[in-house]
């Protein structure tokens, strides 16, 4: 992985959105200036954002791409059949980013094996980084020690103000990891939030971008969805909205251990 490897801080995901919702979301996107389209194996969506991507017009080498491995695709023999299938369905010959999903449930397949065939597929070419998704300090040092922190790009983890991952969020920061927020506006909890409400009138912005601002100033990478094209753009604007730093210390403070993400069977021991 090259030194100059960026994860656009603003991105569009797509969890949730299928058949004409993401297409529709996806082309909306393009249209209004993002580049950045994150997406998942398990979403069932990729097909349909490699047709709107195709549809677009905009220069496959403008665009960020990242997709999940699933869980069932974490063997050795496997992953790497699945990510071109992946590709395929995308219309690309190399994404951006790849990522486990999910820790293999019960360490069923050991992590060295999966991030062994990350390896592998980042050196065919079949994507320019790798990284986690999901993983808590212990798993996280555990890929450390396996591949070293330079190789991985990212963990991609539930953070909204209401639940903010410190411990994980500090021992990336420690490894030189970069943490990607999904769930930012907490499904659309965090937008409720009296505090939020009135830093958002106190700068003449929305709910939404003042959640997301706070999440980019603390140099976390964000993936908010929308089906609807006003909200598509405004989630853009949040780049430019600055916070004082009282009023980031002050969503700082709303921390309060609120996962909303838990699936059984498939959560790791959170920290």
């Amino acid at each position: 992985m090259t030194t100059s490897f960026h994860i656009p801080d603003l991105g569009l995901g797509t969890f949730r959105l299928t058949g004409n919702a993401v297409i529709d979301s996806v082309r909306n996107a393009l249209e209004v200036g993002y580049r950045a389209i994150d997406t998942a194996q398990i979403y069932g969506n990729e097909a349909e954002i490699g047709q709107a991507i195709a549809d677009s017009g905009v220069a496959r080498e403008q665009l960020f791409l990242t997709t999940k491995i699933w869980t069932e695709n974490l063997g050795g023999a496997q992953l790497l059949p699945s990510l071109r299938e992946s590709l395929a369905k995308l219309r690309t010959e190399q994404v951006e980013l790849t990522l486990i999903h999910w820790p293999s449930p019960a360490s069923a397949v050991p992590l060295n094996e999966t991030l062994d065939a990350l390896m592998q597929a980042r050196e065919l070419g079949l994507t320019r980084a790798i990284g986690i998704s999901n993983f808590p300090v212990a798993l996280q040092q555990q890929a450390i020690d396996a591949i070293g922190a330079h190789n991985i790009a990212t963990n991609q983890i539930e953070l909204h103000p209401r639940l903010q991952n410190s411990a994980v969020v500090a021992h990336a920061k420690q490894h030189g990891i970069r943490i990607t927020s999904y769930m930012t506006l907490a499904y659309g909890q965090a937008l409720k939030e009296p505090l939020i409400q009135a830093i958002a009138a106190a700068h003449g912005a929305t709910a939404a971008q003042v959640t997301l601002a706070w999440a980019l100033a603390r140099g976390f990478a964000v993936i908010p969805s929308s089906t609807q094209r006003v909200n598509l753009e405004s989630n853009l604007q949040a780049s430019a909205l600055r916070l004082s730093d009282a009023e980031l210390a002050q969503i700082d403070g709303m921390d309060r251990g609120e996962r909303l993400v838990n699936p059984d069977g498939l959560a790791p021991r959170w920290d």
